[in-house]
């Protein structure tokens, strides 16, 4: 909600409350402490544009009917400086509040004077947190689970800091442990095989298969010709990997920065490594009595500790497993760096990972609760109603790549939090190109497009000039109108919501709202007509919307046009 909305609710609360105590104080009701209450928006705004079930909640403490509680509540209110203009019981004892005139005219002061900022909020108090999204293995292209999780991630982060806290986006990169060591094995029997043929040098069946891998293998070879045939094992592959993993997370910067994601942090699983952390942390989890020995591999007690089998943390040849390093790189976002809260968005594959994350956490004395984790589903590409799996140009999977060059950047973004994260999506490739009120997002820009056109047409520059006075704007009754407003005023309160609950699909959905409230406010009333004064307070009404529409947008990353 706007602080105006904010501010309404706060004194309406408060003038309940008070209204309470005169009624206890007159004896309309019994000596009782006064209940905890809803101030909510009903579905149905017939049924007013506030309610509360504050007579529902005192049923119990004042031993009467809600019905005559309410009554007794209405009959000691005083709306004096609240924006309600009147107070309705209805049903069983829902207490209904009608907003004044003068409030819808208040909301519109407020979204010009806000500007570029309505919508934003301190709710999150500066609390800083940390949103780890994609972190896709750097040894191959990222793929349709990246492409879902770097859209929802990115978007969510905007919302928190829209919502008032201080966010960090973060990537992580896995550039060591046992997937290197297998990038650099692939890698190596790729080089050799161009030089000895495929059939001398077979590549092992749990080793990457990719035509990127022999992509880099002839890169190199390209530069370097057979020289590292004759090098050791340990020499050719180290090369290999020197060369091909820097060339990979260069492609995984690029396509991340071609979907408009911008990375605070790249952390590099190898600084746990150089640090030390990694090292301390498996030393306080001997040192705490959580790990033991067998066939040679140091393991953790995760059945103990939340977990459906323990875990391997250092295997028999030495190397740490992904797990250690991973509980090391929590402890480092959590006790090192001090986030109030980590997010990870994972996928949904992950769902076991949760548990044995969290509770090796708290046996170590870091609090789980600052670590929250947003298990993302599957996403399924159809073309005319059938599901695609392959790339037309390459006869491959599709990579996030293959999709960006596909697909409008604005409708990826859009379109993967149309929905909810734990939903299993099926994203239409026929519709993110439509250009028409079916596509979601090409339905919003057009609403945006449509008002530029409204001012250009009246010869209009700089829409902010537009201005009416106070007794202009009490002219905007229409219940189009009202709607659009009541809809206006609801952002801050959204933007909140869906950091509460992790959602940034709340907000397209917003979007898609505002505009077809708009579409509907603009074939309803005329926005010239013959009453200039009418014609002020819709050309406000309009530009107010336009900045809203503007703001949403812009906050999701996705291009505002002022035509179409």
């Amino acid at each position: 909600m706007s602080k105006l909305v904010k501010n309404v609710q706060d004194k309406l609360s408060a003038a309940i409350a008070a209204a309470f105590e005169k009624a206890i104080a007159s004896g309309a009701l019994p000596e009782a402490e006064i209940p905890s209450f809803n101030i909510e928006v009903p579905a149905d705004r017939a049924n007013g544009d506030f309610s509360t079930n504050a007579a529902m909640a005192g049923a119990r403490v004042f031993r009467r009917a809600p019905r005559q509680i309410a009554d007794a509540v209405c009959a000691n209110l005083d709306l004096e400086g609240t924006y309600v203009a009147k107070c309705e019981v209805a049903g069983a004892g829902f207490i209904n509040f009608y907003l004044s005139d003068s409030y819808y005219a208040a909301i519109l002061r407020d979204v010009r004077s806000c500007g570029e900022d309505y919508g934003r909020s301190d709710f999150g108090e500066g609390k800083t947190i940390n949103v780890e999204f994609v972190s896709a293995n750097p040894t191959g292209p990222m793929h349709m689970g990246n492409a879902r999780g770097g859209a929802l991630g990115d978007c969510l982060a905007a919302v928190l800091d829209w919502a008032g806290y201080k966010v960090t986006r973060e990537f992580y990169v896995n550039d060591a442990g046992n997937q290197i060591a297998k990038f650099g094995l692939s890698l190596d029997v790729r080089y050799q095989q161009i030089f000895k043929g495929e059939d001398a040098v077979e590549l092992p069946e749990d080793s990457y298969h990719g035509e990127d891998i022999k992509e880099r293998a002839q890169q190199f070879a390209d530069i370097h010709g057979d020289k590292y045939m004759s090098a050791t094992e340990e020499e050719r592959r180290a090369a290999l990997v020197e060369f091909a993993l820097p060339l990979n997370i260069d492609k995984m910067h690029a396509n991340l920065d071609k979907y408009r994601i911008d990375y605070d942090v790249w952390f590099r699983e190898s600084s746990l490594y150089r640090s030390g952390e990694l090292e301390e942390t498996l030393t306080m989890l001997k040192e705490k009595g959580l790990t033991y020995e067998k066939d040679g591999a140091v393991w953790y007690k995760a059945t103990e500790h939340g977990g459906e089998k323990d875990e391997v943390l250092v295997r028999a040849n030495g190397n740490p497993t992904y797990f250690a390093a991973d509980i090391a790189y929590h402890r480092n976002k959590l006790e090192s760096r001090k986030f109030d809260k980590a997010i990870n968005i994972w996928g949904a594959d992950h769902h076991g990972h949760v548990a044995r994350m969290k509770g090796v956490l708290e046996a170590l004395g870091t609090d789980s609760s600052k670590l929250d984790i947003l298990l993302m589903q599957l996403v399924r590409l159809t073309r005319g109603g059938e599901v695609v799996r392959m790339s037309k140009r390459t006869g491959k999977s599709i990579t996030l790549e293959d999709l960006l060059e596909e697909i409008p950047i604005d409708a990826v973004r859009f379109l993967f939090n149309i929905r909810e994260p734990g939903s299993q999506m099926d994203f239409d490739l026929d519709l993110a190109v439509e250009q028409s009120a079916q596509n979601p997002v090409y339905y919003c820009q057009y609403a945006h497009a449509r008002i530029c056109s409204i001012f250009r047409k009246l010869g209009i520059d700089d829409i902010n000039s537009v201005d009416c006075t106070d007794e202009e704007l009490l002219l905007l009754t229409a219940a189009e109108e009202r709607e659009l407003i009541s809809h206006l005023a609801s952002l801050t309160g959204e933007i909140v919501n869906a950091a509460k609950n992790y959602d940034p699909a709340r907000i397209t959905r917003y979007c898609v709202e505002l505009a077809t409230l708009f579409h509907k406010f603009y074939n309803a009333c005329r926005v010239s007509s013959e009453d200039a004064a009418l014609t002020h307070a819709r050309l406000y009404l309009c530009s107010c919307v336009k900045a809203t529409l503007s703001n949403v947008l812009t906050m999701l990353r996705i291009t505002v046009p002022e035509s179409m």
